[in-house]
């Protein structure tokens, strides 16, 4: 499988996720990401025994794009940090159904997952294990029924960005669980992590490290206008 690598060195990977892949291991038993950059260190750099690889933030399943590995557990440990006081930049590209009321704006809201199901829903905030999701989304473009937008994440909820797009009447193209009323089955869902700004874990530097979605349906779209 290639997964293109953006930025290495001795303490972070950071790759360009592949869709449809699970980030860890899984109920499927599909080849997952963190196996499969496992094997490749261990071939690329002669390493005997097990090879360390820490997770720092997860991608659904169906979502492309920038994510960050820790190569040392010093490094999970700060990137761990770094993420528990919001201070890691993580923007999206989404393309979803219409186009939202307000062209920049923030949402806020308290979501339950159940677990069973696999689904979130949106609740009210004084709910029973309800948990605060925040984001801030713009415009960039809009073309027939769909527009691209540009979320910043604030905090990290399972399935918040879908959860929270389809709120408020604009749920995902191709995402199924969240907006089966609007695409069929088949669609890939059009949500990519499109950058990620950290400070470096040692060298305290800030690095930013981008990725553009594929030339495909829906996203082609909006090259020009990107």
């Amino acid at each position: 499988m290639n997964i293109p690598i953006l930025y290495e060195d001795n303490h972070l990977l950071i790759v360009e996720k592949p869709v449809n892949v699970p980030v860890q291991e899984d109920r499927t038993g599909d080849r997952d990401l963190l196996t499969l950059l496992k094997e490749d260190i261990k071939v690329r750099y002669d390493k005997p025994g097990n090879v360390y690889l820490g997770l720092v933030h997860r991608l659904d399943r169906p979502v492309g794009g920038v994510m960050v590995f820790a190569k040392t557990s010093k490094a999970a440990s700060r990137l761990a940090d770094e993420l528990r006081r919001q201070e890691i930049g993580r923007t999206y590209l989404a393309v979803v159904r219409g186009t939202p009321s307000i062209k920049k704006d923030k949402l806020v809201h308290y979501v339950v997952k159940d677990a069973r199901q696999n689904k979130v829903s949106v609740v009210d905030a004084n709910q029973k294990d309800a948990k605060k999701a925040v984001l801030d989304y713009e415009v960039i473009a809009s073309s027939n029924d769909l527009s691209l937008l540009s979320v910043n994440l604030h905090t990290g909820r399972p399935h918040q960005i879908r959860v929270q797009l389809a709120a408020i009447g604009c749920p995902l193209y191709g995402d199924q669980k969240y907006g089966a009323s609007v695409n069929r089955p088949g669609q890939q869902i059009a949500l990519w992590a499109n950058s990620l700004r950290l400070t470096h874990p040692t060298k305290k530097e800030e690095i930013t490290i981008e990725s553009l979605p594929p030339e495909v349906h829906p996203w082609d779209l909006f090259d020009a206008k990107r």
